[in-house]
Formats: structure tokens, sequence, C-alpha cells
């Protein structure tokens, strides 16, 4: 029997291949004009890759410990000075209030489009291929690492200055640098990132943050409770030149939305079982109503014990027995590791697919990967932190750079052009509105943290013991 040409071959499934796009394009046609871009939205404009960690796993209440992790991780030991001072009591608690109901209703719109066009969107990159074509893919992705980025410099600089005040409890004349404790900080990060293969299997973990977070915070409203019952009269007012107070309080509205949100909730919702978008909201809610009371106790208690020199990490301004506080800072410096651990798991999970590392996290190659890739990463991480440890100012870029625009523009722009015609004028001209007035914000909120960045930099030198 007589063999084919390749080049007949070649020919054959060129011409199969026409034929599917051409009754592809038929069936599309035979839809009415309403319900064509329901077809349409099933065709993804970017591949999207198959995941090397564990999807659909968990349940919701898991995930809402993990969002519940993030709130009430070892910033919020910065958020007295960091929020409350630059804005007082009027601005510090309506902001809270309105960042925490603007946060709820944004993540709630990424949520409920995690399973759009008929496809689970395991990443905030692909979801926004899905909506917008290939060129958001790459934007996505680029502004979710700096922001996933940032925010990990601020856990090793939490670590570092947790790890500094225990010792200073301790030793008063040799307290170790502000940039030893960051390497310190990183080195034990590196350690739980090589053991820890993915985001589901942070089970027991949990578990240990919630009790660790409970332990700093519980320490740090006593102490500056009792501190704050036996002080004098504070003083609440706004401290600085008006030139000086807008760009603070611009870097402190970037501080309330940091607060709230992970800027990773689809890789996060991805570890939830079906339904997944039922389950996630589920998650959500826990978050935003028992998850934030922890937090908005110790911000509101620092504030009012210390007034306006409260200090950027609270536990350095507490009064109390040694042990107490030496508690607090080794559960603060613990609880850091994990959180980080949570924020890097997106990056984690791309160089885990993108080299196919998979199977047991014992194996050889898979321990061997996780050292040279997580290690690489964190030594770059830990590095830029012990460089320029300006915390509150990283809080500040990290919101205006990419939480806004993620959590706030992109969400509302996204639900827009996902929902088309189904979205009423009203519900169009809100999620406008929110583009609109969260693009402002992030433009001035950028302006001024890299106003405080400079400012700083010329009053401290890089490596500095802040």
């Amino acid at each position: 029997m007589e063999l084919p040409s390749p080049l007949a071959v070649i020919n054959t499934f060129e011409e199969q291949e026409e034929g599917k796009k051409k009754n592809q394009a038929k069936v599309i046609n035979m839809v009415p004009d309403n319900n064509r871009n329901e077809v349409e939205d099933y065709k993804l404009t970017v591949q999207v890759p198959e995941t090397a960690h564990q999807v659909s796993t968990d349940s919701w209440l898991q995930a809402g410990f993990v969002l519940t992790t993030g709130v009430n991780s070892v910033f919020v030991l910065g958020y007295s000075g960091t929020i409350m001072v630059p804005l007082g009591w009027i601005g510090g608690i309506v902001g809270l209030i309105l960042a925490t109901v603007l946060s709820l209703n944004a993540n709630m719109l990424v949520a409920k489009l995690h399973e759009h066009g008929g496809k689970r969107h395991i990443r905030y990159r692909d979801l926004a291929a899905q909506i917008y074509g290939r060129r958001a893919y790459t934007i996505t992705w680029a502004m979710q690492y700096i922001n996933l980025f940032m925010i990990n410099i601020g856990f090793l600089i939490l670590g570092g200055s947790a790890l500094k005040a225990c010792f200073a409890l301790f030793n008063y004349e040799h307290t170790m640098k502000l940039p030893y404790c960051i390497a310190i900080t990183g080195f034990a990060c590196t350690l739980f990132a090589i053991s820890t293969p993915h985001l589901s299997a942070l089970r027991v973990w949990l578990g240990c943050s919630t009790v660790l977070s409970l332990i700093y915070i519980i320490v740090a409203c006593v102490l500056a409770s009792k501190d704050g019952a036996n002080a004098p009269p504070r003083d609440y007012s706004i401290h600085g030149e008006s030139s000086s107070r807008v760009f603070t309080t611009i870097g402190a509205s970037a501080n309330l939305v940091f607060a709230f949100n992970t800027g990773m909730l689809p890789e996060i919702q991805a570890t939830v079982r079906q339904p997944a978008v039922k389950n996630t909201l589920k998650a959500l809610y826990f978050q935003f109503t028992i998850g934030v009371v922890p937090m908005f106790a110790i911000t509101f208690i620092g504030y009012w014990a210390y007034g306006a020199s409260t200090s950027t990490y609270l536990l350095n301004s507490v009064s109390g027995p040694l042990w107490v506080k030496a508690a607090a800072n080794i559960s603060a410096f613990l609880q850091s590791i994990i959180c980080l651990h949570i924020f890097a798991s997106p990056t984690y999970e791309y160089l885990d697919t993108k080299f196919g590392i998979r199977g047991s996290a014992l194996q050889l190659n898979s321990l061997s990967f996780r050292i040279a890739a997580r290690g690489g990463y964190l030594v770059i991480s830990t590095l830029v932190s012990a460089l320029l440890p300006f915390l509150g100012d990283f809080e500040s870029l990290t919101g205006a750079l990419s939480t806004f625009p993620l959590t706030f523009i992109l969400a509302n722009h996204m639900y827009i052009v996902a929902k088309k015609d189904k979205l009423s004028t009203l519900q169009k001209f809100w999620h406008w509105l929110n583009v609109f007035i969260f693009a402002l914000m992030s433009i001035a909120a950028t302006i001024a943290s890299l106003r405080l960045i400079a400012v700083d930099s010329k009053e401290y030198h890089v490596f500095a013991d802040v």
C-alpha cells in the first residue's frame, strides 16, 4: 500500500482545521445576537497552562483563614502609626470603614468572575486575559508580581523589626542591627518555603498563624490600654506643614486599601472546592466581618494610647513585662514567615509549573529546585528589604502602584466588560465612577509615596538601622 506524502498529510490536516473553523463560525452565526457573546466567551484568547499546585481541595473556611491571616498579619502592628497618625481620629475611622466596604465590594466582583467563560481562572492574569486579551495578561502579571514582591519586602522588614525588638529587650548596649535581623528573617523564610510546597499545604500552619496573630494582637492591645489609662492627655493633632500633610494623607489612603487586599484572590479561589464562587463569597464575608475585628481593635487602641507619637511598630511603644513583650515579638517574627509564604505562593506556583516540578515534594529534583528557585527569590527580596527598610513608604507605594489598580480599577472595569448589557445604567455608572476615582487616587498616591521615599532616602543611608 502506498503511503501518503508528508505534504499531503499537512494539506489534509490544514483542510480539517479550516473546516472546524468554518463550522464554528456557522454555529456562532446561528446563535441570536443577544446570546452570541456567551458562546464567544468560551474561546480563551490566551492558553491557560496547567498548574503544578493543587486546585479545588480546600474548604471555604480554610480560604477564609488564608484571607484573614493576610488582614491580621504583622502589618497590623504598624497601622496605628501609618494610618491613624497621618489621618487623625475622624479621617482614620471614616477611611477604615469606607476601605472595608469598598474592598469587600471589589473582591466580590473578582470572585464572581472566577468562572467567566465556562472555565476556572486560577490566576489573576488568566482572568484578565480572558476578558481583555494577551496584552492584559502581561500587564496584569507585572502589576501583581510587583504588588506581591513589595508586600514580601514589608514582611521581611517587619519580621526583622520584631527580631531586633526582641534582642533589644535583653541587650541594651549591643542590639543587633536591623539589616542583620532582616537577613535572619530571610533565611527562616527560605527554610519554610523549601519545606512547604504549595498554598494548600499550609493547613496546620494557618492554625498556628491564627494563634500567633492573637498573641501579639492581644499583648499589644492589653499593654497599650494599660499605658493609655495611666498616661496624661495625648496629642492627637496631625503634625507637619500643610504641603507635607497633603502628601502624608494621600500616602495614608494607599495604606488603607493595602490593609484589606491581597492582590491574589483568584489564586486563593483556585484552591477552593466547588461551588467555587459561592464558597469564596463565604470566605470573603468571614474576612470582612469576624476577620477585621482584631485589626480594627489594635489600630484604634494603639492610636488612643499614644496619639501622634505612636510608633510604626506598635510593640516598640508599649511598656510591660519583658517576657510578655518578648513573646509578642517572637510571635510577630514567626507569623511574618507564614504570611510571606502566602503572598509568595503565586511566584512559587509559576516557577514550579514553568519547570514541571510535580510529584512528591520530597523528591530530590523537587527539593533541589525549591532550594535554588525559592532561595534565589528570597535572597533578592531580603537584599532589597535590608537596603531600603522604610516600611511605611513601601506600604504606600505598594498600595498606589498595584493595590489600587488590581483591586479597584481592574476589578470594576473587568466586571463592566464581562457583564456588558447585563448591567443597568446605574450599575455601569457606579463601576465607572469607581474606576475614575481610584485611578486618580492611584496617580496621586504614587507621587506622594515616591516623595516620601526620596525624603527618607536623604535622612537614612542604605542598610540603615532604623
